[in-house]
């Protein structure tokens, strides 16, 4: 699962940061093996044409194509910079989204008032979970697959139940 639980060492009181994100299936160097190997493929049927008028008239037919494909998986790897950080204090409880273009989402309540909540179906995607508290309910993890939203649905349940545990 795309997450990450850390103790902060600069807060003592902290109990918990758990690190969401979603699921990035090309990384880096596959971004730039698939960029080479469409550009290489693409360029093929050009060989046949160098030297004549056809080779200038599907070049830049081509090279856009290219762009087009370098531009869309760009812009999904932007669009895929999705990080959701839940502090979790015996006082407090935190949920910060920080959206791909920059927009930041701040929640918090006290957990002793907080209740996780899964939906099954009538949400926007099956398993859907939030939290609900401080007079709000707010998703948590809507990029996780079903079984991802289910586990961490359970391991949030455990993770306030001990926040709400005296010391």
């Amino acid at each position: 699962m795309p997450y990450k639980t850390t103790p902060d060492a600069g807060d003592t009181r902290l109990l918990l940061r758990l690190s969401l994100w979603p699921h990035r299936s090309l990384p880096t160097r596959g971004f730039v093996w698939f960029i080479g190997g469409t550009a290489s493929l693409m360029a093929l049927p050009l060989f046949a044409l160098i030297g004549t008028s056809a080779f200038w008239g599907i070049l830049p037919f081509l090279a856009l194509a290219v762009a087009g494909v370098w531009f869309a998986l760009c812009r999904s790897d932007r669009d895929g910079a999705l990080l959701e950080v839940l502090s979790l204090w015996p006082d407090r409880i935190e949920l910060v989204r920080h959206n791909p273009r920059g927009r930041r989402q701040e929640w918090a309540a006290n957990p002793h008032w907080v209740s996780v909540q899964r939906y099954p179906t009538g949400g926007p995607v099956p398993d859907y979970v939030t939290l609900k508290g401080g007079g709000r309910e707010v998703e948590i993890g809507a990029f996780l697959s079903c079984e991802e939203r289910a586990s961490l649905c359970d391991a949030l349940q455990d993770m306030i139940a001990a926040a709400r545990t005296p010391v």
